[in-house]
Parts: structure tokens; C-alpha cells; sequence
């Protein structure tokens, strides 16, 4: 669908078409029209498919229609989020889509100090961006002033969920006027979030554009069997032989981000780490570093991974491979967006195989093993296949390699079994300081967006994740 059919508002969709977009994805086309009618939205798709243009672009002409305003210490959009990257990214979006309009945006997050937040609040903003911690901060202090808030959107609720936001959520849901609209987009719906949504939601449309258990048809998913002491070897070795030009490694915890970092680093391999644990500055500049490809690889966990959208990731490496199957469908998500094709990397220890049985059991597939490695420093070998339940290899493992042709990967088939191994409810990464870190405050300039300044730090990034595709091109922005 055309964006030119959505019915948006001149200068909304002057805007869109000056970033090179005409064609709407399919959470767009489908939600956008449900938002613009004032209807309740609960929305489901994978990164990259474009779902804050869904909201960004309806409830920036909300304002222009209306000629609304915002009184000092009094917003009349609340975006909520999990991480200080995704508001960043959140709020580029906004000042992109609403170049040509009078619509004030800021970022609200913890990390550093207040003041510029609060400044910006009272000087006015319509839209305010904010992670739950430091939000509920200021409605504390009485610096901010919810009830003139019309339209409640929350961006990544299962993140959210996860980092075990839910509790400020309710107390800050509690303070808005019950005749809103609110919108709800997650990457994933399970059930806690659709229980969320039945409290705050009046009469949701329901809009999914893919299920949680899919995966973009043109990702090549691989699995190396490795033992856990080799992984950062062999993640050298594919770097180099790929090559892995711009590349996303997930690691479990934020020590284990910054042990990826330094292994890399003795092996000649420049890479920056992104978790809880660095400042607002740090993540920044990391990001930039990767964006302009000065860095080729940034390691992350999955929490402050959320925001990160780039255009041209070529592989994703699992480095640590997620005990959450939906977790692992999120994260390879970030590669192959608007039409590319890209490469999902595994690696998988002896104790990550009932994470690889869930994770296939999940997509329906089966990922392919490749056995291109390195000769190991170590003496112990690398895992040449999934060991069995009894600690013995299968039978296909038994195999000599010598029966197969060098680089040539096969089909893996996990062990089935009926039983599962217990799914862990929380996230096993580590938990960033409450709400994420610094923010801005926002520019009281006229007829423009009226944007967000960051303490003085640049943040650079596509506007609201945009990705640009070849012709004909598709909006896909978060």
C-alpha cells in the first residue's frame, strides 16, 4: 500500500516521501488506519518491519489536525520503552516524520541528571519519550503532569516485561485519564503481555504481520558445535574468512560482552561492547563507531540490544546461545531487513544443546552445521555435533569427518524428546540500572520537530530506524 492511501496529512506525508519511502510495510498499512480511526491497538512483527513509523506517523497527525499544544510540565503523548538506545531511536523517528510540523518531542531516561529532562518538560512538549524508571522520578517531584495525556504508546512491552518494569507501568497507567488511546507493539506477544493488554486496552484491534516463530525466509541459519573455551577463537576465524563486514554478537551477561571484547582485541579485531554497565556516553559512541563501520563488530546483550537498528548487518552471531527461543528469533531479526538477505551464526557448547532443541523446536526447522573451524589452541577438540542426553555422541557425530567433503555443511536434526527442559521466565542477562540512562531535553524551536538534545553527545543512527531498501522501496523504521 501507498502511503499516499493512508489518508496522512500533507505535511506527514511531504515528510515521509523527502526520507524516500512510498510503500508502507505490512504492520504499517494495517495499523495505521486503526490508530487514525481511534481505535485501540495491539500490534506483533519482527524487528525491522517498520512498527514506530505504525504509531509515530498516526499520532504525529493527530496533532497536526487537531493544532494541539502542550501546557508546561504537561505532554500529551507518552511513548514507554524498555532502553535508553530504543527511546533515542524512538525520538529520531518522531523529529524525521514531524520535520514539517509543530510537534515538540523529549527523551526521558535515567543514567544522569535530571535537570535538562525537567527543563524541557516545562517548557512544553507533545510527545514525550520516557523509560518507566526515570518517568516515575519525576511524576514524583511533581515534574511532570500526565493527565492531558491522550495517546499511551508502549513499544517493546515484552522487554519491558522482562526487566520487570510491569509494576511502574501500572502506577504510571494509573495516573492517565481512562478515555486514552493506547497502542501496544512488541517484537513478541506471549501470554503475560496479552494478559498486560486486556487491563490497558479498550476493544484492541488485533494486528500481526508474522508470528513470534518465524524467521525472514532469506537469513541462512547455521550452528557450529564448539566448546565454550574456543567460541572466541572461532568467532576470529570467521571473522576473518567470511568475512563478517558488519556483524551484531549477542553474549548472555555484560562480563561476558566485555570478555568477547578484550579476546577480540588480542586478536587484532577492533569491537565495542553495548550493555547496562557502560555510560550513556559510552553506548553512544559505540553505536556510532558501528554505524559509520569504524567498529565491524559490536557486542551486546539482548536488553540494551533493543534500539539498535542499522542498516546492512551481514551476520549475527549467537555467541551464547539464548535459553528463550523467541529471544533467539529477535535477536538474528536484526540482520536481511527490507529485502536482504543475511546470516544468522551459532554457536552451541555442551551444555546450550536443550537451548538449540528449543530454539529449532520454535521455528520448525532445523539449523545447518557447519564444521569450518580452526585448529584449536586448545588441546580438546571442538564439538563435532549435539551430544545425546547420555553424554555419548549420536551416531551422525560418530562419523569420521573424513567421510565429508571440507566446508560442506549438513542437516542437523536435534534429539526430539518429549520432555522439555523448564523455560526461565527472566531474562539470565544482566539488569541495567532502572530506566536506562541519560537523556535530553527538547528544543523549543517553531514550525520544526522541536527535537531532543543528548547532554551535549552526539547520537548518531538511521531516523527512527529506517531502512532503506532498493526500489520499490518500503518504509521500515524500528
Amino acid at each position: 500500500m501507498l502511503f499516499a492511501d493512508l489518508n496522512l496529512s500533507e505535511p506527514i506525508l511531504r515528510a515521509v516521501i523527502a526520507e524516500g519511502y512510498k510503500i508502507a510495510t505490512p504492520i504499517q498499512a494495517q495499523a495505521i488506519p486503526h490508530i487514525l480511526a481511534g481505535r485501540d491497538v495491539m500490534g506483533c512483527a519482527q524487528t525491522g518491519t517498520g512498527k514506530t513509523a505504525a504509531f509515530a506517523l498516526p499520532i504525529l497527525n493527530a496533532i497536526v489536525q487537531k493544532k494541539q499544544t502542550a501546557q508546561s510540565g504537561r505532554p500529551l503523548v507518552l511513548v514507554l520503552c524498555p532502553t535508553r538506545e530504543l527511546a533515542s531511536q524512538i525520538d529520531e523517528g518522531f523529529r524525521a516524520y514531524g520535520a514539517n510540523v509543530r510537534a515538540r518531542t523529549t527523551v526521558i531516561f535515567g543514567g544522569v541528571g535530571q535537570r535538562p529532562q525537567a527543563d524541557a518538560v516545562r517548557r512544553g512538549v507533545e510527545i514525550c519519550i520516557a523509560t518507566p524508571g526515570r518517568l516515575l522520578d519525576l511524576m514524583n517531584q511533581r515534574l511532570i503532569d500526565l493527565r492531558d495525556v491522550h495517546t499511551l504508546v508502549l513499544d517493546e512491552a515484552d522487554r519491558m516485561l522482562d526487566m520487570g518494569f510491569i509494576v511502574d507501568i501500572r502506577r504510571i497507567t494509573q495516573t492517565l485519564k481512562k478515555d486514552r488511546q493506547t497502542l501496544m507493539f512488541s517484537a513478541t506477544m506471549p501470554r503475560e503481555i496479552r494478559e498486560l493488554a486486556k487491563n490497558l486496552l479498550r476493544d484492541p484491534v488485533s494486528v500481526q504481520v508474522a508470528s513470534v516463530s518465524s524467521t525472514a525466509d532469506n537469513i541462512d541459519q547455521s550452528v557450529y558445535f564448539v566448546d565454550k573455551k574456543n567460541k572466541a577463537q572461532l568467532l576470529a576465524h570467521l571473522y576473518h574468512e567470511l568475512p563478517m563486514a558488519r556483524s551484531i554478537v549477542f553474549t548472555r551477561t555484560k562480563h561476558g560482552a566485555d570478555k568477547v571484547v578484550a579476546a577480540l582485541y588480542k586478536r587484532g579485531i577492533r569491537a565495542e561492547a553495548i550493555h547496562g554497565n557502560k555510560s550513556q556516553n559510552a553506548r553512544q559512541r559505540a553505536l556510532s563507531n558501528f554505524k559509520t563501520m569504524k567498529t565491524p563488530i559490536l557486542v551486546a546483550t539482548d536488553i540494551a540490544s533493543r534500539g539498535i537498528d542499522v542498516d546492512g548487518i551481514t551476520h549475527v552471531v549467537n555467541y551464547d546461545l539464548t535459553h528463550e527461543p523467541e529471544t533467539y528469533v529477535h535477536r538474528i531479526g536484526r540482520t536481511a531487513r527490507a529485502g536482504a538477505s543475511g546470516n544468522a551464526v551459532s554457536f552451541c557448547d555442551h551444555d546450550e544443546r536443550q537451548n538449540l532443541r528449543q530454539i529449532e523446536r520454535l521455528i520448525k526447522r532445523s539449523l545447518t552445521v557447519r564444521e569450518d573451524q580452526p585448529a584449536y589452541d586448545a588441546a580438546s577438540p571442538a564439538l563435532k555435533g549435539l551430544v545425546g542426553d547420555t553424554g555419548r555422541p549420536s551416531s551422525d557425530d560418530r562419523e569420521s569427518s573424513s567421510h565429508r567433503k571440507h566446508n560442506e555443511p549438513r542437516r542437523h536434526e536435534s534429539h526430539r524428546s518429549d520432555s522439555h527442559a523448564p523455560r526461565h521466565d527472566r531474562h539470565t542477562g544482566g539488569k541495567p540500572s532502572r530506566g536506562g540512562a541519560s537523556g535530553g531535553g527538547s528544543s523549543n524551536g517553531g514550525s520544526s520537530h522541536g527535537g531532543s538534545s543528548f547532554g551535549g553527545s552526539s547520537y548518531g543512527g538511521s531516523k527512527g530506524g529506517a531502512v532503506k531498501s532498493a526500489k520499490p522501496k518500503h518504509f521500515s523504521a524500528g
